[in-house]
């Protein structure tokens, strides 16, 4: 079957690890009170720009346009006009280069370009980036940059504001992956000296890299396992459910890694937890919580907790803001971040239903369940049926092309969501009846 190419994530993860040296040398040049604060910024920016042209070649001005473009409508509009125009201007850009991809892929029928997949993810972190910032300076959380000539402070003064505003879209940390990480944060730390302990971040830095061999390892073994076995278009029955959980496995494992990666170079550059110092600040969260996603029985939570920062994210941008049906608008905005193919499509709109049945049917179970073996049976059953649920919706999401969407959907492994779908058509009759 044809999925989503995650086969540019391994030279993304190449790249990161090769940012590593230059992530501990910013830590340790920071903790040195004679590297001024302008020298940080250039330094972060540099990295920046020599990544990009590493990683994505001569797509690289891909990303370096619309950054630049951001930082010139971050240092000239006012808050109120900031983040529509900040917004309107990344999403289209992007949008843009998703359709180039499309045209690729289901025009010319041709592989995409390694270095254009990666272009195309930074180009999603760079817009979490720049909505993030237009946000904040529109609540009021930044200082905007000088506005109008009247008001206007020195030009050095403007022009270090600008510069803190592209490094921080462009910074190399976090230009190929990681965590979310806020412009106060970004601030903070470039302008703080270090103050994290050489134990913790040795400790921190070694407990990632010990977690990513384990989950490389894993990883491994599970890649002969699905390759060795049928696939969705030779599987038969219920042999396809196996196929769809080792293949999710597979995938999951994956992003596991690529996240922890990202989370240790972040840590390794300093931006970290304890830098966040802004009001109403919300502090370092990163991308990856195994445990609770391996061992939720809410399709609800998994939702919070996957990727959770641009989990956040979303829900700051769109679901906070989204009037009647919230939740539908943040996954159909998802769709859209992501790309739009139609696995994606149909993959988040189906997350979307499945979140909405989550809260019935657990709201209605807790009016029934009273005994403990019930409760531990009801427990281990909805985990069951929430992983295959997600293997559903990981799959659609990675399909490539309509037919793999379609031998998915034509398998026996439909009939998970479709218990879902049935449950919140009924409860949501029930509860209307109720209410009227």
């Amino acid at each position: 079957m044809d999925w989503l190419p995650l086969f540019f994530l391994h030279p993304v993860s190449l790249y990161q690890g090769a940012a590593f040296p230059f992530a501990l040398l910013f830590n340790f040049l920071c903790i040195m009170d004679s590297f001024p604060t302008h020298a940080r910024y250039l330094f972060l920016l540099a990295g920046g720009g020599a990544l990009a042209l590493a990683a994505m070649g001569s797509f690289a001005v891909l990303v370096l346009i619309p950054a630049l473009w951001a930082g010139v409508l971050i240092s000239w509009l006012g808050p109120r006009d900031v983040h529509r125009w900040a917004f309107i201007s990344q999403m289209s850009w992007q949008t843009l280069c998703h359709l180039g991809l499309h045209y690729t892929e289901y025009y010319l029928q041709e592989r995409p370009s390694t270095r254009f997949c990666i272009t195309l993810s930074s180009l999603m972190l760079l817009t979490q980036r720049v909505t993030s910032l237009s946000l904040d300076i529109r609540e009021g959380k930044v200082k905007a940059a000088s506005r109008g000539i009247g008001e206007r402070s020195s030009l050095s003064e403007h022009l270090c504001e600008v510069l803190s505003y592209i490094s921080y879209l462009l910074f190399f940390p976090a230009l190929l992956g990681g965590p979310l990480c806020s412009f106060q944060t970004f601030q903070a730390r470039v302008q703080g000296s270090g103050t994290l302990s050489p134990r913790c971040s040795v400790w921190a830095l070694s407990q990632r890299g010990l977690q990513i061999l384990g989950l490389e390892c894993l990883k491994a073994v599970l890649g002969k396992v699905v390759r060795a076995g049928a696939g969705l278009a030779d599987c038969q029955q219920l042999e396809c459910i196996r196929v769809m959980w080792s293949t999710a496995g597979f995938f999951k494992l994956t992003y596991y890694s690529c996240w922890i990666l990202d989370d240790a170079l972040l840590r390794a550059a300093g931006f970290g937890p304890g830098f966040a110092h802004g009001p109403g600040e919300e502090g370092y969260l990163p991308d990856a919580d195994i445990w609770t996603l391996e061992t939720t029985h809410r399709i609800s939570l998994f939702a919070r907790k996957w990727n959770q920062s641009t989990a956040r994210w979303l829900r700051r941008l769109v679901f906070q803001h989204g009037g009647a049906w919230p939740l539908l608008k943040t996954f159909a905005f998802s769709a859209w971040w992501h790309g739009l193919h139609p696995g994606q499509v149909f993959g988040f709109l189906c997350w979307a239903l499945m979140v909405e049945a989550d809260y019935l049917i657990h709201a209605s179970a807790r009016l029934f369940i009273r005994s403990w073996p019930m409760h531990l049976l009801y427990r281990a059953l909805t985990w069951a049926h929430t992983q295959l649920i997600i293997a559903y919706i990981m799959l659609a999401v990675e399909a490539r092309s309509l037919s793999s969407l379609w031998l998915l959907c034509s398998s026996y492994n439909s009939v998970f969501p479709l218990v879902y779908c049935i449950l919140l058509f009924l409860l949501g009759k029930r509860k209307q009846t109720f209410n009227s």
